[in-house]
C-alpha cells in the first residue's frame, strides 16, 4: 500500500509543469525616456542562439512587453 501512494506521490511530482517555476520580482532600473533596457529575446526561426535585444520603455511596450515583468528573467543592461 505504501509503495502505490509513493508510486502516485512521484508522478504528481513529474507531471508538475515546468512553467511553474516563480522567479523574482525584481523591477528594471528606472531610467530617463531615452534609457534602452536589453532584454534577451528568442531565437530566430532556424538557430538556436538567442539575441539580446536593446529598447526603451515605450519600444518595448509598443510590442506588448512589461519591462519591470521580464526584467528578473531576461534582463542583461541598461544603456543610459
Amino acid at each position: 500500500m505504501a509503495l502505490g501512494e509513493l508510486m502516485v506521490a512521484l508522478s504528481m511530482v513529474a507531471i508538475q509543469p515546468l512553467s511553474t517555476a516563480s522567479y523574482p520580482t525584481i523591477a528594471a532600473p528606472p531610467g530617463t525616456p531615452d534609457t534602452e533596457y536589453c532584454l534577451r529575446v528568442e531565437p530566430i526561426t532556424g538557430t538556436r542562439i538567442g539575441g539580446i535585444k536593446c529598447l526603451t520603455r515605450e519600444e518595448w511596450a509598443e510590442g506588448d512587453v512589461d519591462v519591470d515583468e521580464a526584467w528578473a528573467r531576461d534582463g542583461v543592461k541598461v544603456i543610459a
